[in-house]
């Protein structure tokens, strides 16, 4: 574990939660959990729910996203997502990149809205669906 990791308080992580974590940190995309699974099976990952357990930890801790409408599991980019209750995500249709931005305003907007409903946010995932600037040039 680095000293400089951009989780200032990262809770200690069990075994399968740090290969997990590492699995994804490595893949440029996002990840299934079956795919973590086969990922993992060298070092003696074998069951879906091993993996779903680690994931559903890792996302209470906000080290990682789960993308709803991929059904798939990203970790966190930004250095100080715990302050972020908002993840929001621009997913490129034609290559499958995925780019995790924030924005306060956006933020301040939901909250405001769902206090004016007397509704009480815990999460937000927000998944932006398109083509990125890569892709768009290439058209």
């Amino acid at each position: 574990m680095s000293e400089h990791s951009h989780h200032h308080d990262r809770p200690a992580l069990t075994r399968n939660q740090g290969l997990v974590f590492a699995a994804l940190e490595r893949a440029d995309a996002p990840l299934s959990a079956y795919t973590i699974l086969d990922r993992l099976r060298g070092e003696g990952l074998k069951a879906p729910l091993q993996v779903y357990r680690a994931l559903d930890k890792l996302v209470a801790y906000g080290m990682v996203h789960r993308l709803e409408s991929l059904n798939a599991f990203v970790p966190c980019r930004q250095d100080d997502c715990d302050a972020h209750e908002t993840a929001a995500f621009m997913i490129c249709e034609t290559c499958g990149k995925v780019a995790e931005f924030a924005d306060e305003t956006l933020t301040e907007r939901l909250e405001a809205v769902t206090r004016a409903s007397g509704f009480t946010l815990h999460r937000t995932t927000i998944e932006l669906r398109g083509i990125c600037a890569a892709c768009g040039a290439a058209q």
